[in-house]
């Protein structure tokens, strides 16, 4: 890979980037007050289903998708990928934080680049004719900068990782050093998703993860949240 394309790539999925992903735990918060995950063990084993069973066949699968799409400069795909995404995510919470992701991100870096593809989307959405998702706009930047794919998905993945594990350390809690044994031992899964996104099965986009979409949903009537979702 090219420098500038680490460069591009390494701010695109900064977990510091400031698009508001740390205020959202994806309904993590509902689990760990149901005590389902409750110490490493637990937090490793959800990880690793987040990742597997709902980011893979969601989120991740968006983003290969609008990274094809913007390849293409097919803005009429990505449109529709929009679409899609915005009608399989069914809790409302988890599908207004994508909504406001994406928002964030056309925002940083619209200022630096004029590039007529996310420029379209960015209007259509601003028109009310798209809700926007972050996995979608992810993609499309990746595209934009020439990113090679395999390694725009894989930084996509590790970016969502790493959300979850910083979420994991807080609410359960446990020790900053149990979360860095977590993010190494999951390496190889994070290589293997990767490259299992390049060319997702569009008859399996949006499988159902009903008991992640469940404890996102009950997220809202928690009795005290620290997250928005």
């Amino acid at each position: 890979m090219q420098l500038h394309h680490l460069a591009s790539l390494l701010h695109l999925s900064d977990p510091t980037l400031p698009v508001g992903g740390y205020s959202h735990s994806a309904g993590l918060e509902t689990y760990v007050q149901q005590r389902l995950v409750k110490d490493v063990a637990s937090a490793e084993q959800y990880i690793r289903q987040m990742l597997q069973v709902n980011i893979r066949y969601n989120d991740a699968a968006f983003a290969s998708l609008a990274y094809d799409a913007a390849t293409a400069d097919d803005i009429t795909t990505l449109l529709l990928l929009d679409e899609t995404a915005e009608a399989l995510k069914a809790p409302r919470e988890i599908r207004q934080a994508s909504q406001k992701l994406c928002l964030r991100l056309i925002k940083i870096f619209s200022r630096q680049q004029d590039l007529p593809l996310l420029t379209a989307y960015h209007q259509t959405i601003r028109n009310g004719n798209a809700a926007g998702h972050y996995a979608i706009a992810f993609g499309a930047y990746a595209a934009a900068w020439q990113i090679p794919k395999e390694a725009a998905l894989y930084a996509f993945y590790y970016n969502a990782t790493v959300g979850i594990v910083t979420n994991c350390v807080k609410l359960i809690p446990l020790g900053q050093l149990d979360g860095q044994d977590m993010l190494f031992r999951l390496q190889p899964a994070l290589q293997q998703l990767a490259l299992a996104t390049l060319q997702p099965d569009p008859d399996r986009l949006g499988l159902c993860s009903p008991a992640f979409d469940i404890r996102c949903m009950q997220h809202e009537r928690l009795y005290s949240r620290l997250y928005m979702s």
